[in-house]
């Protein structure tokens, strides 16, 4: 009965642990940083796992495995307005669930010459919206603007709808907001339920 709580603890070292690599990077991320953040001494921390390292391969490959997720469940979609709206949509659900995850999988995006050397996050979020974000790349200038505005709203508006706690008020607006971000318009009226007043 101990294994369900141990998995949904080291889901959350995971993420805390990918939000201080996402906005610290590898070297300067500490084991103890990582112990403070979820509440367990070093010693603590390396029951759940090994080391460093460890830790952050872990990370990267729970991000890995939702970039595919997601990928899986857009592949019957064709490039365009309709497969940018529902990988918003699958984002957005990701993003308010592991903030932390999400941002290490932007980091590829946000601070691509900060470790290159992990780049199948930036190959996900290429296939994704169909755009290289690679140096060099010959992606139009407008629509490379637009993705990486859109994934850097998500990322703030998620880490802020959850610091807030108002991730189900903020989700349609969210995806609305990085739609619009997009060049697609408005996927969702931009007043959330409670702004709405009955007839």
């Amino acid at each position: 009965m101990a294994r369900p709580f141990r998995q949904q603890a080291d889901e959350e070292i995971l993420d805390r642990a990918a939000a201080l690599f996402a906005q610290h990077g590898f070297a300067q991320t500490t084991l103890k940083s990582v112990a403070d953040a979820v509440g367990l001494s070093k010693a603590g921390l390396l029951h759940h796992f090994p080391n460093k390292e460890a830790l952050y391969e872990a990370a990267h490959e729970v991000a890995r495995e939702q970039g595919k997720r997601v990928l899986d469940r857009l592949a019957a979609l064709p490039p365009g307005p309709e497969r940018d709206v529902r990988a918003l949509d699958l984002l957005t659900d990701i993003a308010l669930d592991r903030p932390g995850l999400v941002a290490l999988a932007f980091r590829a995006v946000t601070a691509p010459d900060a470790e290159p050397a992990l780049a199948a996050e930036d190959m996900f979020v290429s296939s994704i919206f169909g755009v290289d974000l690679g140096e060099g790349s010959d992606a139009r200038p407008e629509r490379l603007v637009r993705v990486i505005g859109a994934l850097s709203a998500l990322a703030v508006l998620t880490l802020a709808a959850n610091h807030r706690g108002e991730k189900t008020t903020w989700r349609p607006l969210i995806v609305a907001t990085c739609t619009a971000a997009l060049g697609h318009g408005r996927a969702a009226p931009l007043t959330s339920p409670q702004d709405q007043v009955e007839a």
